[in-house]
């Protein structure tokens, strides 16, 4: 009988190229005939991913030892289809220097409550990059990050209960809601949070610069050095 090999994070984790439809951005958006993109080629591009357990996120050994090997010191939670805002800090874990503490926001977005529901969240959707990584953990719901790739084509990143993703600092990027409304994530930071992005263009941002030379102008080096080969 043969063992089977599939890697969990796929149950939560798909991406596909996206077609250039301009119809409702929370439609998947494939191309016909599909492509998809494996993990793999996420992570050659930067973006890093993981399968957590969400229903106990608060307890999970493995998010721990991911947060201290990575530095993720902060992190925040909201849920995003509530229309009112709430914040709290607690004190959840501390080892002589190194203190966790944990923020909550909640806010509603959906038709019912939200006005100017549909423009909103196409203001959500605005093509941006960050000066630090972006770590988000689907704790409940699904919604998509679309990752530009090498060529400047559109990769459409499906998260759904239980993905955790790192997106690298100074990749162009974006996210929307799919058609059931609703995510609840997580954020982590790397010290103080950070919430700025730098709409597109900002090339000239050293983060962006620092993003080509590791994940694209990197891979054209390597392809000609083996085509010369």
């Amino acid at each position: 009988m043969e063992a089977s090999c599939k890697d969990g994070r796929e149950e939560v984790i798909q991406a596909w190229y996206m077609d250039e439809g301009e119809e409702d951005q929370r439609l998947p958006h494939h191309r016909d005939p599909k492509e998809f993109v494996s993990l793999d080629q996420l992570a050659e591009l930067g973006v890093l991913s993981w399968r957590l357990d969400a229903d106990n996120y608060e307890t999970d050994e493995e998010l721990k030892k991911i947060r201290e090997a990575r530095g993720y010191s902060y992190m925040v939670c909201y849920t995003a289809n509530l229309f009112f805002f709430t914040c709290t800090s607690v004190l959840l874990e501390g080892r002589g220097s190194f203190m966790l503490l944990c923020y909550t926001d909640f806010c509603e977005v959906c038709p019912e409550k939200l006005p100017n529901y549909e423009e909103k969240i196409k203001n959500f959707f605005e093509e941006h990059l960050h000066t630090d990584e972006e770590i988000r953990y689907c704790v409940a719901g699904s919604g998509y990050f679309d990752v530009r790739d090498r060529n400047e084509c559109w990769i459409r990143v499906w998260v759904k209960k239980g993905a955790m993703i790192v997106l690298p600092a100074g990749i162009y990027h974006r996210f929307t809601l799919d058609s059931n409304n609703y995510i609840k994530a997580m954020r982590l930071f790397v010290g103080e949070p950070v919430w700025t992005p730098y709409n597109r263009p900002h090339d000239n941002l050293p983060a962006r610069k620092e993003y080509l030379e590791a994940f694209v102008e990197k891979d054209v080096t390597n392809r000609t050095v083996g085509a010369a080969a």
